[in-house]
């Protein structure tokens, strides 16, 4: 009795140069980077850490005058659906930080106007980005408040205001 091939040729175990392509993943880039701590907790000496910061996930205050929190800036990507995203810190007035902190877990806190702030981490690959004029606009509750830079020349305000490529993210 015949039998019949179910499907189609016969395979044979030649190989040929063409078939050994050998393709490894690339990794994934990352789209965010994090500052653990402003400019000024990284300036100061191990006993100023101790004493003079209180230094929380999002929020700092030092030496009891000046008033931080955590932000995010947000770059359009070019060509990609994501942002790439700098989460540092900004200086605030000790009343917008104290109403920041205030409606912190509240739904109100999406109506606030933004805080102006200054930007307080320096950022390698750009010219100095300390003390750059921000508003801080609050979010939802569980969302990071995002920061808008005041629109100059500067190269993050430019790349916020348009976009970044992948190629300027594999550089930094």
């Amino acid at each position: 009795m015949r039998r019949r091939r179910l499907y189609g040729k016969k395979k044979t175990n030649k190989l040929h140069d063409k078939d050994l392509t050998c393709e490894h993943p690339q990794p994934a880039l990352p789209m965010s980077y994090t500052s653990e701590a402003l400019f000024y907790y990284y300036d100061a000496s191990d006993d100023e850490r101790q004493n003079d910061f209180e230094l929380y996930p999002e929020m700092c205050i030092m030496n009891q005058e000046h008033f931080f929190v955590r932000d995010c800036v947000e770059i359009p990507v070019l060509n990609e659906e994501e942002f790439f995203t700098w989460n540092i810190w900004v200086s605030l007035s000790e009343e917008n930080f104290h109403r920041m902190i205030n409606l912190w877990e509240s739904d109100q806190r999406e109506n606030e106007p933004p805080y102006f702030g200054w930007f307080s981490v320096s950022i390698s690959g750009y010219p100095e980005t300390l003390n750059l004029k921000t508003n801080v606009h609050t979010r939802s509750v569980g969302t990071r408040p995002l920061i808008e830079l005041e629109p100059t020349d500067h190269p993050l305000a430019v790349e916020q205001r348009g976009r970044i490529t992948l190629e300027r993210i594999k550089d930094i």
